[in-house]
């Protein structure tokens, strides 16, 4: 499950995955525009995402990573929010992982500077699946889910602690050739 949090707008998005491949469960988003408290949004946030997670049992969560803008005010909400969705995950003993936009834009099309138009346009073709503009938030929280899925699928991934040639050699030894024929 993958969640962009928000505290106007929160998205969600499910995958279900089996062997290699991913495949579209549901997305949608939380709309917390008309509440004024902010407190009581975090509360709406912890509840909804608890709500998702009893309903879709996912193994994970991946969440998106606030980034820093020009308001600091900005950054400040967002952490909240995300760790609202992150204390629904933990009550329910969730594992929680958290990815930056750029590297979910990166996992998806290949650019970490890319559009959400352009995340939303390749998950539906990824996915098979149409998707409503105006719902960009669940698309990006499908985009950290399937972020996520990649992460674990990529044959790279274990390499991500080290990246020396002597710990992937310990690591592969079936991989790796001392040039002598045997």
């Amino acid at each position: 499950m993958g969640v962009d949090p928000g505290t106007n707008i929160l998205g969600y998005g499910v995958i279900l995955v089996d062997r290699k491949s991913a495949h579209f469960v549901d997305m949608g988003v939380l709309d917390l525009r008309k509440e004024s408290d902010h407190f009581i949004k975090l509360k709406r946030i912890f509840d909804g995402v608890g709500e998702l997670m009893e309903r879709y049992s996912p193994d994970d969560l991946a969440v998106e990573a606030p980034f820093y803008g020009k308001n600091p005010q900005v950054m400040l909400k967002l952490g909240r929010a995300q760790g609202a969705a992150v204390a629904a995950a933990l009550q329910r003993q969730i594992p929680v992982f958290e990815y930056a936009p750029r590297k979910a834009k990166m996992a998806i099309t290949g650019r970490g500077d890319a559009s959400k138009e352009q995340v939303k346009m390749l998950l539906e073709k990824t996915l098979k699946i149409e998707m409503n503009n105006k719902y960009l938030d669940a698309s990006d929280a499908l985009a950290i889910a399937m972020c996520h899925f990649y992460q674990l699928t990529s044959p790279l991934a274990d390499l991500s602690a080290s990246t020396s040639w002597e710990a992937f050699s310990k690591a592969h030894p079936g991989r790796v050739s001392d040039g002598q024929k045997k």
